[in-house]
């Protein structure tokens, strides 16, 4: 990833290409959420794997 996410920046962007209106009561909550997973998600892109590793073809519990 180039550059630091941020999340208002994010947030306002994919309210206007999805064609959304976020009240401003709710913007910080969601810009929470949206920080909070891109955090989550670096934490699993950088979890290193070997090169043949490949997903499962079928989910067994």
């Amino acid at each position: 990833m180039s550059g630091k996410f941020d999340a208002k920046s994010h947030v306002a962007h994919m309210e206007k290409v999805m064609g959304l209106t976020i009240e401003d009561d709710w913007r910080p909550v969601v810009e929470a959420h949206i920080a909070a997973t891109q955090k989550a998600a670096e934490l699993v892109l950088s979890f290193p794997l070997d090169e043949e590793v490949e997903a499962a073809p079928v989910f067994e519990p």
